[in-house]
């Protein structure tokens, strides 16, 4: 039993070290993802902008801003406001 223990204590610790790269990896994304969502907040705390606007104001490709907004939206962080010209203007949802 104490052999068994030791074997899996020790594969877990080769595990760890083999992944280590990709768990840096991801902790990075995550870190990145969570300062855009902060300055997504911060921009649209002055009132809605459409995704180009938001896009500008964000220095970050069109593409990037609107995956954003899509997830902001599905988790109830961001609302579709009134639309202005081709675009809607999104806008913090009310806590």
């Amino acid at each position: 039993m104490a052999e068994e223990k030791k074997d899996n204590k020790e594969a877990m610790k080769r595990l760890r070290e083999q992944r280590k790269a990709y768990i840096e990896a991801a902790r990075q994304k995550i870190k990145e993802q969570n300062q855009m969502v902060k300055k997504i907040k911060e921009v649209l705390a002055s009132g809605g902008k459409t995704v180009p606007e938001l896009s500008e104001a964000l220095q970050t490709p069109t593409s990037e801003a609107m995956w954003y907004v899509t997830a902001l939206r599905k988790y109830g962080i961001l609302k579709e406001g009134d639309k202005d010209g081709d675009y809607y203007k999104y806008e913090l949802a009310e806590a």
